[in-house]
């Protein structure tokens, strides 16, 4: 056991030592505040490990978790009601360039990516409306793209990130479609990175 924690412990030490290179890998965490499109509030967790495929570009894999409270929209309404949703959980593939040339540990970035998002059903106030117009959504999964833009500040991160979750219809017990609920949201986020290297080279 002690052996297995050295190992890990000097990988550590050699991914940090040296500069950002090619086949190299890096894990990210981020934690933020995630605001729905059109009202409401939120928070978020990401996970996501990365492989270097070139110097300053990272290919990753992002494991994430939104709590969301939002507004929902009856069709039959003008006004809008505040809504509950349980945590959205996230698989999406990344792809992000990091603008550094290894002269500074500032490192901007921008990314991009593709993901599963399972969706957790809406939970309306039901003073608002009759029991029997309680809005569910209609699926509970979908397909979706992300962008992001950021900055690193040697294993420090700061960055904004956009979800372009679809709209899902609210059905009522009978299967009517009775309201619908924005999923797409945007996330402030500060985070950390271990492995990669760091971003200015050292100089001989």
């Amino acid at each position: 056991m002690k052996k297995i924690a050295l190992a890990l412990i000097l990988l550590f030490l050699v991914q940090v030592g040296y500069a950002q290179q090619k086949g190299r890998f890096r894990f990210s965490t981020d934690l933020g505040v995630a605001i729905p499109k059109d009202g409401g509030i939120g928070a978020l967790f990401n996970l996501e490990p990365q492989f270097l495929l070139r110097d300053n570009l990272a290919f990753g894999m992002r494991f994430g978790v939104a709590g969301l409270a939002k507004d929902v929209t009856y069709f039959n309404m003008q006004k809008k009601y505040q809504g509950e949703v349980g945590a959205n959980v996230s698989v999406a593939g990344t792809i992000t360039h990091f603008f550094n040339s290894g002269k500074s540990n500032v490192a901007p970035y921008l990314g991009a990516g593709f993901g599963y998002f399972a969706l957790s059903a809406v939970e309306i106030d039901e003073s608002i409306t009759a029991p029997t117009e309680i809005g569910n959504l209609e699926a509970n999964f979908a397909w979706a793209p992300l962008i992001r833009a950021g900055v690193e500040l040697r294993k420090f991160r700061m960055g904004v990130e956009y979800n372009f979750v679809p709209n899902r219809n609210l059905q009522n017990l009978s299967g009517g479609f009775i309201g619908e609920a924005i999923n797409h949201y945007a996330g402030f986020t500060l985070g950390y990175t271990i492995g990669g290297g760091k971003w200015q080279h050292p100089r001989f």
